[in-house]
């Protein structure tokens, strides 16, 4: 693939840059011929002369190119503003951070809410499915738009995670350190069945209407509240729950024999619930949860054949599990590094002990904190002066 450029445009409402690819000829893993397409991303920081201190971070399922400073969809703090910032772990006096909304994704990046240049009209269901891979090439166009040869770090917990492996695979010689929280090869067939129970939530909604909802002015905002509600739980830990809830009751004394909410854990997950209706649109999670389902490196990680070839030996691997993560748990973690050490690959690992389950990278966890900050400093100053 040759080199990439994209017109570039402010977009005062989203508060981001939203990168603009006309008459490309970029084809999805569907098969499907993108023609136009558009990234919304953010930037913080600034790229150095050499170039050499870019930064790409990969958001998770339900994350966006607001990592850092205030979300103007929410309102609220940056999903990863504990980490990415102004003396923060990935500092933004000293690194130029990069974070893009994914393909399929629904915060300005092109996906089945955003209107399809063809025909002018959201493209809803008619939106071709993407894969990680997608997400990664994507991801690539924009880098190449930025005139970044080679990127620093990419980093990316859980769905991020497996963009950070798959560039590794797809673009190796375009990055010098991964940091890989809370991932896996491939999706469980656990997991899967969690994404599908939550599809099947969205979709049996009445407003759904097979994908259309926004021609009726309707969002399936019930089904969209359940599908979140069973994910949250599998974000969170037996232990964590019991801790921050157990079974204290939610603004009452005794149980009301009904079926409110007696409990605060339902409190809140109904809270969990009610929120993301009002920031995340239900086919974009159709299409991203099936990307991570689709998602199955382990052939390619764990043969001769497909792996060796690769030109991957210069990159300096981080790989960080939690004790409590269920989702993607530690056995699964330590699959890649092993991987890894068995090709010779530079690799560190580290499992954090914590109650706090697989969001454990979102939270306060000082930690994390530490050392996603050393094993990027340490490799930084390795690299030689910076201007």
């Amino acid at each position: 693939m040759g080199k990439t450029t994209a017109q570039i445009q402010k977009n005062a409402s989203l508060e981001c840059d939203i990168a603009v690819f006309s008459n490309m000829d970029c084809k999805l893993d569907s098969g499907f011929n993108l023609k136009d397409f558009q990234i919304a991303f953010k930037t913080f920081g600034n790229l150095n002369a050499n170039k050499d201190n870019a930064i790409l971070i990969c958001h998770a399922l339900t994350g966006d190119q607001y990592v850092s400073e205030t979300n103007p969809i929410t309102k609220k703090d940056g999903w990863w503003s504990r980490m990415v910032g102004v003396n923060k772990p990935i500092d933004t006096n000293k690194y130029y951070v990069i974070c893009s909304n994914v393909i399929g994704g629904c915060a300005g990046t092109t996906g089945p809410k955003e209107i399809n240049f063809q025909t002018n009209v959201p493209y809803g269901r008619e939106f071709p499915a993407v894969t990680v891979r997608d997400m990664v090439k994507i991801q690539n166009y924009l880098i190449e738009t930025l005139f970044i040869e080679k990127l620093f770090a990419v980093v990316g917990g859980s769905m991020g995670a497996m963009q950070a492996l798959q560039w590794t695979i797809d673009y190796p010689q375009k990055i010098q350190n991964v940091i890989h929280i809370a991932g896996a090869l491939k999706h469980s067939a656990q997991n899967i069945a969690f994404h599908e129970v939550g599809r099947q939530a969205i979709m049996n909604d009445p407003n759904w209407n097979k994908g259309g909802y926004n021609k009726n002015n309707v969002i399936p905002e019930r089904g969209l509240a359940v599908a979140r509600m069973i994910a949250h739980i599998t974000y969170l830990s037996d232990d964590g729950m019991h801790r921050k809830f157990g079974r204290k009751l939610q603004s009452r004394d005794i149980i009301s024999f009904g079926f409110d909410a007696d409990f605060q854990i339902e409190s809140y997950l109904r809270y969990q619930g009610r929120s993301f209706v009002e920031r995340f649109d239900a086919n974009s999670y159709l299409y991203l949860t099936r990307a991570m389902d689709y998602f199955d490196l382990e052939k390619k990680f764990s043969t001769a054949i497909e792996f060796s070839p690769i030109p991957n030996q210069h990159i300096r691997y981080l790989i960080i599990s939690f004790t409590s993560d269920w989702l993607f748990p530690t056995s699964e973690n330590r699959k890649i590094v092993k991987t890894l050490n068995y090709f010779t690959r530079n690799v560190s690992f580290t499992e954090i002990e914590t109650d706090k389950g697989h969001d454990s990278f979102l939270l306060d966890e000082p930690e994390l904190d530490s050392i996603i900050k050393g094993f990027l400093d340490n490799n930084y100053n390795k690299i030689g002066s910076h201007e």
